[in-house]
C-alpha cells in the first residue's frame, strides 16, 4: 500500500511504499488524514516519547471506512508515540476503542480538520474549567484551530461573552465566524506591557473574565491572569508563545483563582469519543467551519512544512 514514511527525524516525511498492516484490531481504509502538530512534535526526534525504530508512517488522527462494514469513522492512532504505523497510508489498523462514527452531516474533512483540537477544547470548557452559562470567556490563539473550536464551544455552552485574542487580521476573521463577541488583535511589542494587556481583555468582555482557554502561555497568559475573576480559571493546553509565564501569586490568592493544565492523553477514550460528538455536531449546525487545505499523498512534504507554518488552516493529506 502507499504511505507516508518518516525516514529520518527532524525531516519531512516522504510518499513510499509500505506492507500492509496485519496487526490485531479493526482495519481502517483511510480517506484523509490532518497533520497536527502532535505530528511534528513526535516526528522532531526531540519529543518526551523518545526516538522510535524508523521508517514508520505517522498520523495520530485520521477518517476513513471500516473495511468490513463501510462505516465512516475518525480514529486516533499512537504513531510516534509508540512503536507502530499511524494515519498517513491508505491503510490502519486502529484499536476499537480509537474509533469514532461520524455523523452524516459532517464531511471527511471536515471532521479530520476538527479531530483532537476540538476535543481539546470542548474538554478544556467542560472538564477543567467546568464553565458555567452566563460566564465570560477568553480565548487566547483563538484563530488557531483550537482556539477557533473554544469560541465556538464557549457560544454553545452559553457564555455571555466571548473575548477572541489574535495576532492577524485572517485570525480575527476566522475567530468572528466562530462567534467570538469581540477581538483583541495584540501585536508583538503589545505583549511587554501585560499590564495594559489585560485591561483591554477587560474591556472588550465589560468586566473580568471567569475562564480562560490558553494554548499559547507566555505574555499573553501572564495578562489573562490578571484578568481574571474572582473564582477564575485559566487552562492551560500549549506553549505556542514559550513555556514559562509570569503569574501574579497575589491575583491568584486574592480572587482564589484557579490555574489548570491539560491534556488530550488524560482523558478516557468514551471521554473523547462523547466530545468530538459534540463540537462535529456544532460543525453540522454550521456554529464551527475549520479552514483546511488538502494535498494528495505525493506532495506530504509540502503538507508538512504548511503545518509547521501554524497559520490556522490545517493541512489534510488525501489517501484515496
Amino acid at each position: 500500500m502507499r504511505a507516508a514514511l518518516l525516514e529520518s527525524y527532524g525531516s519531512p516525511p516522504v510518499a513510499g511504499v509500505r506492507e500492509a498492516p496485519s496487526g490485531a484490531g479493526p482495519l481502517v481504509s483511510v480517506t484523509v488524514a490532518p497533520i497536527v502538530p502532535l505530528d511534528l512534535f513526535c516526528a522532531s526526534g526531540s519529543s518526551y516519547f523518545g526516538r522510535l525504530p524508523l521508517p514508520y508512517v505517522p498520523g495520530v488522527q485520521g477518517v476513513g471506512m471500516l473495511a468490513d462494514t463501510g462505516t465512516r469513522v475518525w480514529f486516533a492512532t499512537s504513531a510516534g508515540m509508540a512503536p507502530g504505523d499511524g494515519s498517513l497510508a491508505e491503510q490502519c489498523t486502529v484499536a476499537a476503542d480509537d474509533l469514532v462514527p461520524l455523523p452524516d452531516r459532517v464531511a471527511d474533512e471536515d471532521a479530520a480538520a476538527i479531530g483532537l483540537s476540538g476535543v481539546a477544547a470542548w474538554m478544556c470548557l467542560t472538564w477543567r474549567a467546568r464553565l458555567q452559562p452566563g460566564e465570560r470567556v477568553l480565548v487566547l490563539g483563538a484563530g488557531g484551530v483550537v482556539g477557533q473550536a473554544a469560541v465556538a464551544g464557549a457560544r454553545r455552552l452559553g457564555a455571555s461573552s466571548v473575548v477572541a485574542v489574535c495576532r492577524s487580521a485572517a485570525a480575527e476573521a476566522r475567530a468572528r465566524r466562530a462567534g467570538a463577541d469581540s477581538v483583541v488583535v495584540v501585536a508583538e511589542p503589545e505583549t511587554t506591557d501585560v499590564a495594559a494587556l489585560s485591561e483591554r481583555f477587560v474591556a472588550a468582555g465589560g468586566g473580568p473574565v471567569d475562564v480562560v482557554v490558553d494554548p499559547v502561555f507566555g505574555p499573553s497568559a501572564s495578562a489573562a491572569c490578571l484578568a481574571l475573576a474572582p473564582g477564575g480559571r485559566l487552562v492551560n493546553l500549549g506553549g505556542l508563545s514559550g513555556d514559562g509565564a509570569q503569574l501574579s501569586s497575589a491575583v491568584l490568592r486574592s480572587r482564589s483563582a484557579s490555574v489548570l493544565g491539560y491534556t488530550n492523553n488524560a482523558i478516557t477514550p468514551a471521554q473523547r469519543a462523547e466530545a468530538l460528538g459534540e463540537v462535529l455536531r456544532m460543525a453540522a449546525d454550521g456554529d464551527l467551519v475549520v479552514d483546511h487545505r488538502t494535498h494528495p499523498l505525493d506532495d506530504v512534504a509540502t503538507a508538512w512544512a504548511a503545518a509547521a507554518r501554524g497559520d490556522g488552516v490545517r493541512s489534510l493529506v488525501r489517501l484515496r
